[in-house]
């Protein structure tokens, strides 16, 4: 899924696009003369080219040239000769149904990407006998909310026939194709007790369970090589693409803890949204500025003032930190 989220190094303004990149920091340029020069072989610029297989199995293939999740979906399925709307989410290094592998606003360069596509369409009855169903919901960041973790004991976990990767297509035959993760959760948690609904469930196609994932991608030596390190290809849902160091430990560890935030208050887990939150907190001294800055890029998600103080508390003055 994709919002605006930690700053990485931006290209130079007006300088050369290609595959999400600019011109690298620290480039010479050419030196001035005084009389006529010899045209100059346009300086090669590497390629981002990463490789992919559909999770159920597929031959592998090279996309390059994407800036979004939209657009490397559409690379996939061309690729693969498929509708992007076939795809309900990417996981990295590996083709298990895995949710801690989830593919969201950043890629490693190193990373192989599989893609899930629809399998089978189920249609479960729902009856909630208390507020909480037990859901964690995510989104794919190209129009599908999908279960993320379902909470043991929980009405959904009674339900043997959901499970978790499958993405939800429909409430009570109302279709939320389109709709994001917290307004799936937020429809679910405005049914009534007691009255019986039904969820309309595209579970992931499946397939060879029994091979072991990849922790590297195979590329040719050279290929992709442009930096080393936890250098990532950071998706925006506006302007090009970035690449931008990884995250720092103690980075990894805020946007942890309001990610837990969000499954405990909106019943959403967004690990992109808690890196956006964890920057806008670190900028803020105060409670009141964090909601402020909040509302001005994140207002459709409406964060109650006891949730942003949470926040605030956990980037700013986490348990064990010393005055």
């Amino acid at each position: 899924m994709q919002r605006a989220g930690r700053h990485g190094r931006q290209p130079p303004e007006g300088g050369p696009m290609e595959n999400g990149m600019g011109q690298e920091p620290g480039t010479p340029e050419p030196a001035a003369t005084t009389g006529p020069a010899a045209p100059r072989a346009p300086r090669a610029r590497p390629r981002l080219v990463f490789h992919t297989q559909l999770a159920h199995g597929s031959p592998t293939e090279r996309i390059e040239g994407f800036t979004n999740v939209k657009e490397l979906y559409a690379k996939i399925a061309e690729v693969f000769d498929i509708s992007p709307t076939e795809i309900l989410f990417c996981t990295l290094n590996t083709h298990k149904v895995d949710m801690q592998k989830l593919l969201g606003g950043q890629i490693g360069l190193e990373d192989f990407i599989f893609a899930h596509v629809r399998g089978e369409t189920k249609e479960v009855e729902v009856t909630k006998t208390e507020d909480a169903l037990g859901l964690t919901i995510t989104d794919n960041g190209a129009g599908y909310a999908f279960i993320k973790r379902i909470k043991e004991g929980s009405i959904i976990n009674r339900l043997q026939t959901v499970s978790v990767g499958d993405s939800i297509e429909a409430i009570n035959d109302h279709t939320i194709v389109g709709c994001r993760h917290y307004e799936v959760a937020r429809m679910l948690r405005e049914l009534p007790r007691a009255q019986p609904f039904t969820l309309r469930l595209v579970q992931p196609k499946k397939a060879f369970d029994m091979i072991g994932q990849r922790t590297r991608s195979s590329k040719s030596p050279g290929e992709a090589r442009v930096a080393s390190g936890k250098e990532t290809l950071r998706l925006r849902t506006q302007g090009p693409a970035v690449l931008e160091e990884g995250p720092s430990p103690s980075e990894e560890e805020a946007a942890q803890r309001v990610d837990d935030l969000l499954e405990s208050y909106m019943g959403i887990r967004d690990s992109d949204l808690a890196s956006t939150m964890v920057e806008a907190a670190k900028g803020s001294p105060s409670v009141a500025q964090l909601a402020q800055g909040l509302d001005s890029v994140l207002g459709e998600f409406a964060f109650p003032q006891e949730f942003v103080a949470e926040v605030w508390a956990a980037v700013c003055h986490p348990k064990g930190d010393k005055e």
